[in-house]
């Protein structure tokens, strides 16, 4: 195989998209992208409901099984194609396309999350006061019901506690729901935009427009700090933690390991799904962000690394909640499993009221509020720009030229942020829940690995993968890979598919508001948007090409050959067969 012609035509086609400056800018803007908010809230959480230590078994089996295979799957194909996550199919296996638009759907629906930033930045700018407000109910905005964490604090009986908890509400509460969100009685009840909340979304996409409007010449550079200062701020944190009173009781809760959760389904299903959230799988982004890498990057090897960084962080950073939340259960004489809570609750109520109750609260609140603003720019602005660059790719004359790149960027985020205008609305959080709960559903995951791992393994061959793979990185993966690209993970995933459609349960919040019968039919179209893709793409390329069945599958699941991809099918053909002769005479 001639690899010198091969990363010559892969640097002249790189010309007009960019490369990375350095490897670092690679690797660091891929750790900002796979490490961010389900490492701080979702895993902890999740370690402690289902059997604690024991959690950690079925994690890491399906973290070697399915997150490291596919970590790889979708890096390696977005080096090798050099595309955005549309025409990257369009190349390896045109049946297949619809995977790309499915994943520009689901983009649509995963920016919504910016409303997660622009929360943190609301709480980041009030926790510089002089007394923080979620601590005390003088304010314009609390009830009779309210009661300040100074009165919960003073109780020492477990009783009495759990008592005020259950009949009153605290100040993080009402200051969450009724000073930030300012929630409506329903999503029928949208209101008016709240201004405040609407500057920090602003200051939200203009963050992000300057970070990705020069590509990967700017965003690269943005990476070194919002990349890295989250660990810096990670690490003083776990300090503080760790020497709390009552750490210790938190992080056994934590750790704690019930054997017996083994046997729950339920838990290698979470596993799961906390794989595919936090690694960022079967979203198109892997792809897109290994697009811009040089062809002979050793895309094998970083897979290890940045697959143990995730998991890595994920690990630290149950110490640093589950420390706080038992030095939070000790001094308000409450068990821990009395103030820990997922998702929301736990960045924007619990953890606010525990660093109330530390020495110098403001600092340590500014610092782990501002590591959650870093965490979610990071993954933000790394969605978005794999969305325009899947887009310019798909109209390179359009979209490539300089000037007209950076104007297109200005419109994209122009556009999204009058979008998200409706989520800083007083009945937005049920805009946002319902679009998160189905239009990023578990079952959008699923289907499309499933899909990826079919046309990748079986449609254009994961021998021939291989052979791609090892002729970029001069290593060939082990036939493990193979396995777990052609069996395993299409199996382990139509079975969580399955069992997701089975265990359906309609949306509520806080286990009283029921959405409309109009909403739940909104949330299913969102979910088949995305997943539907794929069979109708299948379908329509199907009836427009001309041939026999056999002969329109056989034309359809092979690389497009134009003039500088026939020459490398062609290497690759000749490799391939190389590499059966080799083994034949072995066998021999």
């Amino acid at each position: 195989m001639n690899r010198e012609r091969r990363q010559t035509e892969h640097q002249s086609r790189a010309g007009d998209r960019g490369q990375w400056a350095s490897k670092t800018e690679y690797i660091l803007v891929v750790a900002g992208n796979v490490v961010g908010l389900g490492n701080v809230w979702r895993f902890p959480y999740l370690c402690y409901k289902y059997g604690g230590g024991a959690f950690l078994v079925p994690y890491g089996l399906l973290v070697v099984v399915c997150g490291i295979p596919l970590f790889l799957l979708e890096t390696s194909s977005g080096q090798y194609t050099q595309e955005g996550f549309i025409t990257c199919w369009r190349k390896l296996c045109p049946l297949a396309q619809g995977i790309g638009y499915g994943h520009f759907v689901m983009s649509f629906y995963s920016f919504s999350y910016i409303i997660v930033q622009v929360w943190a930045l609301f709480y980041l700018v009030f926790s510089f006061r002089s007394q923080l407000p979620w601590i005390s109910c003088e304010n314009t905005w609390n009830t009779a019901y309210c009661i300040s964490l100074q009165t919960l604090e003073s109780s020492s009986n477990v009783t009495a506690n759990q008592t005020m908890l259950t009949n009153t509400t605290s100040a993080a509460i009402e200051f969450w729901e009724r000073r930030l969100l300012a929630m409506s009685g329903g999503i029928e009840e949208l209101g008016s935009v709240r201004w405040e909340l609407a500057l920090c979304l602003l200051v939200c996409w203009m963050f992000c427009y300057f970070s990705i409007w020069k590509g990967v010449r700017s965003s690269g550079k943005v990476a070194y700090f919002t990349a890295t200062f989250p660990y810096v701020l990670l690490l003083i944190l776990l300090i503080r933690g760790l020497t709390l009173p009552g750490a210790s009781e938190g992080i056994y809760f934590y750790l704690y390991p019930d054997l017996n959760s083994l046997a729950n389904l339920e838990v290698w299903i979470e596993a799961g799904s906390q794989i595919c959230f936090s690694y960022s799988v079967a979203a198109g982004t892997l792809g897109v962000l290994g697009s811009y890498n040089r062809y002979n990057n050793n895309c094998y090897k970083d897979c290890f690394w940045l697959c143990l960084l995730n998991s890595g962080t994920s690990f630290v950073a149950g110490f640093v909640v589950f420390s706080v939340l038992g030095f939070m259960a000790q001094k308000q004489g409450v068990s821990v499993d009395s103030v820990a809570e997922s998702g929301p609750g736990l960045a924007f109520i619990t953890y606010p009221q525990a660093t109330a109750l530390m020495p110098l609260p403001q600092f340590w609140t500014v610092c782990f509020f501002l590591m959650l603003v870093l965490l979610a720019v990071d993954t933000h602005y790394v969605m978005v720009e794999s969305f325009i660059t899947s887009v310019s790719d798909l109209f390179p004359k359009l979209f490539h030229a300089p000037v007209r790149h950076e104007i297109f960027v200005l419109v994209i985020c122009s556009s999204f942020f009058l979008i998200h205008l409706i989520f800083v609305t007083e009945g937005g959080i049920y805009v946002f829940q319902l679009i998160d709960y189905y239009g990023c559903t578990r079952a959008c995951q699923d289907f499309m690995t499933v899909c990826q791992c079919l046309a990748l393994g079986w449609m254009f061959g994961a021998e021939r993968f291989f052979v791609i793979i090892e002729d970029m990185t001069s290593q060939r993966p082990s036939v493990f890979f193979k396995l777990c690209w052609k069996y395993i993970i299409p199996l382990l995933s139509m079975i969580s598919f399955t069992l997701y459609l089975v265990d359906y349960q309609h949306l509520r919040i806080n286990d009283w508001y029921i959405y409309p019968d109009w909403a739940y039919t909104l949330g299913w179209a969102m979910t088949l948007s995305s997943v539907l893709m794929v069979p109708l793409w299948a379908a329509g390329q199907m009836c427009l090409t001309s041939g026999t069945f056999r002969q329109r599958l056989s034309i359809l699941c092979r690389p497009v050959e134009n003039p500088s991809w026939k020459t490398e099918t062609e290497d690759l053909r000749e490799e391939q067969t190389t590499v059966e002769l080799r083994t034949s005479a072995v066998r021999a």
